[in-house]
């Protein structure tokens, strides 16, 4: 009988996991100690494998935090694609994926960094490119749905030639932004942040109706 491994804080995995595992262990690490303080050896000792495990899987450290990025990509789909899909009418819709966006922001600060400002992330790779594509279109189906139109197949560096989705994943990100940097103000209550942010939602998103109604 095969023995199973566990991970750094006793929990078991099965062989066909490693990989995932050492992603997570990897998130664990970013989100406690950032990028300067990331290494492979940590994320090993994290998921309870040799210290040469995360080489073996991703080549490097840039290779890893590829991995997370896209990994979280495609949770920030996740989260977004459920929110909108409680929701009834264009409008709603919009501004549930736009609070989802930011509440994922808020809750991973590490992640969403690396995912939309580090250089350590290959941005390249099919991997990340698809993942992230799938969560803009998130966003821009919204938008089109607002709109009354049929979406058109933009990429997010494409989102200039679109003045109302570069509007609204500007504001979107920005808040985002704002609230995972504490900027808004003193001690804000978690009910206040959001508050806010969705009464800025709420006018932009009333102004892009009246767009679509004129």
């Amino acid at each position: 009988m095969r023995r199973r491994k566990t991970s750094g804080r006793g929990e078991p995995y099965h062989h066909g996991d490693l990989a995932a595992a050492l992603v997570a262990a990897a998130e664990r690490v970013l989100e406690e100690r950032g990028v300067e303080g990331f290494t492979l050896r940590e994320c090993a000792r994290r998921a309870g494998v040799s210290h040469a495990a995360p080489a073996h899987h991703f080549g490097d450290v840039r290779g890893l935090l590829t991995e997370v990025a896209a990994s979280g990509f495609e949770r920030l789909t996740f989260a977004i694609t459920t929110a909108v899909s409680r929701e009834h009418g264009a409008d709603k819709r919009l501004i549930a994926g736009h609070l989802a966006y930011v509440r994922f922001a808020v809750a991973h600060p590490a992640l969403f960094r690396l995912m939309f400002h580090s250089s350590h992330v290959n941005r390249a790779t099919a991997r990340v490119r698809l993942a992230g594509d799938a969560a803009f279109a998130t966003l821009r189906q919204a938008v089109a749905d607002v709109r009354g139109s049929t979406h058109q197949p933009i990429r997010a560096p494409e989102a200039w030639r679109d003045p109302s989705l570069l509007g609204q994943w500007s504001l979107v990100h920005g808040l985002a932004t704002l609230a995972m940097e504490g900027q808004f103000g003193p001690n804000p209550t978690r009910k206040s942040v959001i508050a806010s942010i969705r009464a800025a939602l709420d006018l932009s998103v009333a102004t892009l109706s009246d767009r679509r109604r004129n």
